[in-house]
């Protein structure tokens, strides 16, 4: 057998024994997520990770031997583009909004990302356009402006744009993939046998979009009862919960309430993990003097630098770390990935983190602090990864998705794409509406 060289690279950054990496097999699908990056290969191997992390977690819970791990490419091509493969009652699910895209500047090319109302209606205030403007006002108003001005503008208003950048213009070479950093915690923390790797644990989703919550989807796929709070003044898009929310629950606190506070630190209190997308040091006060706690953080740019604090998604990093222009068309349009692989890439990889931070918890009671970023998985993608070429044969998605009925309609969805021997299949529940679950533990 050979071992894959990107599967061994995230495994050892997720601090795996490096002997059980080459436990990880894949069945190839012909030539999915085709692209001049190698993008095929970074999907596999955040999937295998994550079903190696969770076979080794099952294994310790059970006492018996790591169960081998074998992932279809198909399956996992699949899971990559779930959001577009949705369908809530037959209907599409909708991704991007019509201001968001490439356009054409004075000097080059912007991303912008609006598909939030609050998002389109600061980047409309920062160019001085109308409530209503439509795109061809922005096309308009862009075409007259430097990308690099567009861009600072923008974030100082709050906005969401990018300037499409060459590839190494932005210091994310050196970025790392994962950061992990042990904390005290105190006796042993053993978790009893279980059908799945994750039963038991109580996992807080303070997270939103994709990376995120792929993550704890993962998560609540393997048994973990995780709950996702969101502020009650910042709704959540119906077809993104509904593509990300399969088994888990959904409440809505206000942190700036009393109430409603005092009702997230009982929560915090009994949870073993939360995993969170806001920016640094947004939460640090609410996580101090929790032993034993898990807490993975996701970012976009980075955890150093001045892009830092930063907001962005999967569509303004592949913009600025140069991986837009490197997909681009002959006729020097931008280009994008086939899927959002640093959302989906960055979300499994952040939850192998988990899984490996609940295995060794168990023998040292110790908690840890994970770190990951879109440009992390980014800098991976350009510098880090071997391109090879695509494998013979075909692809269909037909075997990876299957329908199931939900209280937003009847669903036609991917298929989990984590395979080790004894994995579960689907989610044991579809996503429940947004909000409306109790702030309670099961």
């Amino acid at each position: 057998m050979t071992l894959d060289a990107a599967t061994s690279h995230a495994w050892d950054a997720l601090g795996g024994p490096p002997a059980l990496a080459e436990r990880v097999t894949y069945v190839p699908a012909g030539p999915v997520l085709p692209a001049r990056l190698p993008v095929r290969q970074l999907a596999r191997a955040t999937v295998g990770v994550c079903s190696l992390a969770a076979a080794e977690l099952a294994a310790r819970r059970s006492g018996g031997g790591v169960p081998a791990v074998r992932v279809h490419e198909g399956a996992v091509a699949t899971a990559f583009v779930s959001e577009r493969h949705l369908r809530i009652d037959g209907r599409e699910a909708t991704t991007f909004a019509p201001l968001s895209g490439f356009w054409r500047t004075a000097d080059g090319w912007v991303r912008t990302h609006a598909n939030y109302p609050h998002h389109r209606a600061r980047l409309l205030t920062a160019l001085g356009l109308r409530e209503g403007a439509d795109a061809d006002a922005l096309a308009a108003e862009l075409a007259q402006r430097p990308s690099r001005e567009v861009q600072e503008t923008a974030y100082a208003a709050g906005a969401l744009a990018v300037a499409a950048a060459p590839p190494g213009e932005l210091p994310i070479r050196t970025l790392p993939l994962v950061e992990s950093r042990d904390t005290a915690g105190g006796a042993p923390r053993p978790l009893p046998p279980a059908a799945l790797p994750a039963e038991g644990v109580r996992v807080l989703d303070l997270t939103r979009v994709i990376a995120g919550p792929v993550a704890t989807r993962t998560l609540a796929l393997l048994g973990a009862d995780v709950l996702r709070v969101d502020s009650p003044h910042l709704p959540e898009d119906p077809d993104a919960h509904t593509d990300t929310g399969f088994g888990k629950r959904s409440t809505r606190l206000d942190l700036a309430d009393p109430h409603d506070r005092r009702t997230f630190d009982e929560l915090l209190a009994r949870a073993d993990v939360v995993v969170t997308g806001y920016r640094p040091g947004a939460l640090d006060r609410f996580l101090t003097d929790h032993p034993g706690l898990i807490v993975a953080r996701l970012g976009a740019w980075g955890w150093s630098g001045p892009w830092a604090a930063r907001r962005g998604f999967d569509s303004l990093v592949q913009a600025g770390t140069g991986i837009a222009l490197t997909e681009a068309a002959d006729d020097g349009r931008p280009g994008v990935l086939p899927a959002q692989a640093l959302d989906h890439g960055t979300g499994y990889l952040l939850a192998a983190g988990v899984l490996r931070a609940l295995t060794g918890r168990m023998d040292t009671g110790g908690g840890r602090h994970l770190r990951l970023s879109l440009a992390g998985t980014a800098s991976w993608l350009l510098h880090g990864i071997t391109p090879a070429p695509p494998p013979d044969g075909t692809y269909a998605p037909d075997p990876w998705l299957t329908k199931t009925p939900s209280p937003y309609g009847r669903l036609r969805h991917a298929l989990p794409p984590l395979a080790y021997d004894g994995a579960p299949r689907n989610w044991a529940r579809p996503p429940g509406r947004w909000g409306t679950d109790a702030p309670a533990w099961v």
